[in-house]
């Protein structure tokens, strides 16, 4: 335990850099003499550890009341103002306040501020009522850096993703989910970590000479303690219980805000994000625009840009952007969420280890949304856009197939049950919104993250492919059952001959020859309600995939749509207006073909891509995390290309031969497809939404129409329909011209 210690007062008067005393001058007697008269008081008794400013008219000494100076006190402009920041309006200058070793920019405000010690305070800052705000000389501000002499123990890491550290990565001011999730996840380039820890510490200042920083026009009133914080310009930071060793990062475009009971310690917080009301973060880097609040707890985390968390708590997490997690009783532990994701109220998410150490984790694909009261056993893994009905599962999950609902089995079942394609095919609304709602929910000014916002992209694109051959190849399973097992999996067939006619196939068939008649199965008997067994999808039982034949169809005909799309918007770039233009599939072709992706932090980049940052890392090209987020900017400025040549192969691949040989036959399908995708995107929209007027039971709490029409709006008053309903029309005339005529 440590204790008090006793110091000698310092008879040497202490100077302060040089280069804080550009335009600066010692105080006269008598300015010293009205410092006095109003009961300030100094460590030298001839007061020249203070100097102010030297322009004529700009120092009052009668705005200096009852305060300490020790150490060195620099000041800026003092001159009779007054500064306003909401409804608190309070007089310039230093007021019941104690300094040691401080400098002040022009027009502050300092009131019964009880110490502050080695800050820089630049112009127009207010502090009102703070216990405690100093530095010491070597604070990293939430970086996992480390100033001379100190061991390496003292630096600070963030263990996402796994309780044991294993992923822990180190924050920096820069740092975005992307890099956060590339760090993370190939800890097995044993090169590539070190040179990740070596990107971080580039340029930094390792000399123990730091000092606090409240940058232009930021407020922080009635705090307890404030640490080692660097705050940035326009930052109102109001009723902080504890600020320790932090970075908050604000601008006059994109304010950050602390409110009451708040304790930060060792972390970044991002520009524009608000944290109140009693809410905890440790370790951790938030992102921008970002929300904590209402007592939720963020430890070991990095919390992705546009979020917001509340009443919960978040351990050991990389979270992407867009992730909303509201509810009291939930909690998330030794995780991946990958973005745009939503964790429902009582959603027991972590800490369901089944190993000798807590070193289980949970990855999940963009869209993830786990139900009421679901709780999962680690390690898992869900692929883009899931959405996992209520219910305790008690194996671990590998669900592979994008867009599904997974359920708990019936009584006494231990399969869990899943609908690939759900989404499309029952809540196509859903869809359609997130890809409007996200962007209109992205308020950062500056977007250092790119984030992909539209379901369909090539990270979810590739999961689908995937998903398709897995079906086909469980559908040559299905064919090859039992006459009994065939009438237990068979929910419906309204062509039994078609059936026998391909079982038969199947079973004199070879490996290399079921899974065309499977697939030809698929395509010839759409209609089909079959179950088939997968064995991948759940630890000891496995999953029951329900309606193959639907899933397998939605699933084919997304793929034509995402296509379509990525063709359109890349040959409206370059000015081609038709398919048949001889100069589309030529210059695309020249596009690389990149057909493996990375949703790396929200960004969807080529796994080739990446592994070329990585050479680049390791051989020294790239020396700082800026120069690898020009990386990602390149990858983007090339997104539409990308997709364009991908979305190529992808039809090649539905079609299995090259896009050359294509006839009017096949365009005219993908057209077919893509219109139909199109329209039952706004129907279902449209469908949806006019439930929650015609429903019996969304009438029943009002007395009329009127009433509801009143408090809910009209189904015609929606805007996100009547938007909608002009893209649509947009889009489906896009198509028309493109294709041509039929």
């Amino acid at each position: 335990m440590s204790k008090l210690t006793l110091l000698s007062q310092i008879s040497e008067t202490p100077v302060p850099p040089e280069e804080l005393l550009v335009g600066k001058r010692r105080l006269t007697a008598k300015e010293v003499y009205q410092l006095i008269q109003n009961r300030n008081t100094s460590s030298d008794p001839d007061w020249q550890n203070v100097w102010v400013c030297s322009e004529p008219g700009m120092f009052n000494p009668e705005q200096i009341v009852q305060s300490e100076f020790s150490g060195w006190v620099v000041l800026g402009a003092v001159r009779p103002a007054e500064l306003k920041f909401h409804d608190l309006v309070l007089k310039t200058g230093i007021y019941r306040s104690v300094l040691k070793n401080v400098q002040t920019g022009d027009d502050c405000v300092l009131h019964n501020v009880s110490y502050l010690c080695n800050y820089r305070l630049r112009n127009r800052v207010m502090l009102f009522n703070i216990q405690e705000m100093s530095c010491t000389n070597h604070s990293k501000f939430g970086e996992g850096l480390l100033k001379d002499g100190e061991p390496e123990s003292n630096r600070i890491w963030i263990g996402v993703g796994n309780e044991n550290d294993g992923r822990a990565v180190l924050p920096f001011k820069t740092m975005i989910p992307a890099d956060a999730f590339l760090w993370s996840r190939y800890r097995e380039d044993k090169r590539l970590m070190e040179r990740m820890v070596e990107l971080t510490e580039y340029g930094k200042d390792t000399h123990n000479n730091t000092f606090g920083v409240v940058e232009d026009d930021a407020v922080i009133k009635n705090c307890t303690l404030l640490k080692d914080a660097w705050i940035g310009s326009c930052a109102y930071i109001k009723g902080a219980f504890k600020l320790k060793n932090i970075t908050v990062l604000s601008s006059e475009d994109e304010p950050s805000q602390i409110g009451e009971g708040v304790e930060l310690v060792n972390g970044i917080m991002g520009y524009g994000s608000r944290i109140f009301y009693q809410a905890v973060a440790v370790r951790f880097v938030i992102g921008r625009n970002c929300q904590l609040k209402y007592g939720a707890r963020l430890l070991n985390s990095v919390l992705g840009d546009n979020s917001t968390v509340s009443c919960c708590e978040l351990l050991n997490n990389l979270i992407f952007p867009f992730h909303e997690q509201h509810h009291n009783s939930s909690f998330l532990i030794a995780s991946t969420i990958m973005g745009q994701s939503n964790i429902a109220s009582a959603a027991t998410i972590g800490s369901n280890h089944n190993s000798r150490s807590p070193d289980g984790e949970m990855i999940a694909g963009r869209g993830f949304w786990p139900g009421l009261c679901s709780d999962f056993k680690y390690d898992s893994r869900f692929a883009s856009f899931v959405l996992v009905a209520k219910g305790s599962y008690q194996n671990e999950l590998n669900v592979t197939y994008p867009f599904s609902l997974v359920a708990p089995g019936n009584t006494g079942e231990c399969s869990v049950h899943i609908i690939p394609g759900y989404w499309f095919i029952y809540n196509m609304f859903a869809i359609v919104r997130n890809k409007y709602k996200f962007r209109a929910r992205d308020k950062r000014v500056v977007k250092v993250q790119q984030i992909e916002t539209d379901p369909l992209a090539p990270d979810t694109i590739q999961e689908v492919l995937r998903s398709l051959d897995r079906l086909i190849e469980l559908t040559g399973r299905y064919l090859k059952l039992s006459d009994s097992q065939i009438a237990a999996m068979t929910e419906s067939n309204q062509k039994p001959q078609l059936l026998a006619d391909f079982r038969k196939k199947a079973c004199s068939a070879n490996a290399n020859e079921i899974y065309q008649i499977a697939k030809d199965y698929l395509h010839q008997n759409k209609g089909s309600k079959f179950i088939v067994s997968d064995d991948r999808c759940q630890k000891k039982h496995g999953a029951l995939i329900y309606k193959t034949a639907q899933g397998y169809t939605e699933y084919r005909k997304v793929v034509k749509y995402f296509a379509v799309d990525s063709i359109m918007k890349w040959a409206a770039d370059k000015g081609i207006e038709s398919i048949s233009d001889e100069n589309l599939l030529k210059d695309i072709a020249k596009i690389p073909l990149y057909t493996e992706w990375t949703n790396a932090g929200g960004q969807v980049i080529p796994s080739e891509r990446i592994q070329e940052l990585f050479s680049s890392i390791k051989v020294g090209r790239i020396m700082e995390w800026d120069a690898v987020h020009d990386f990602y900017a390149e990858c983007q400025a090339s997104y539409t290309d990308y997709k364009a040549r991908y979305a190529v192969y992808l039809l090649e691949q539905l079609y299995s031969s090259p896009v050359e040989t294509f006839t009017h036959e096949i365009y005219q399908d993908i057209k077919d497809d893509v219109l139909a995708v199109s329209d039952n995107m706004l129907a279902s929209s449209i469908s949806s939404r006019e439930k929650d007027y015609t429903d019996f039971f969304r009438t029943v709490t009002f007395r009329n129409k009127d009433e509801m029409e009143a408090v809910l709006g009209t189904l015609e008053d929606s805007s996100f329909l009547k938007d909608l309903k002009v893209s649509t029309a947009e889009f489906n005339a896009s198509v028309e011209s493109f294709f041509g005529p039929a």
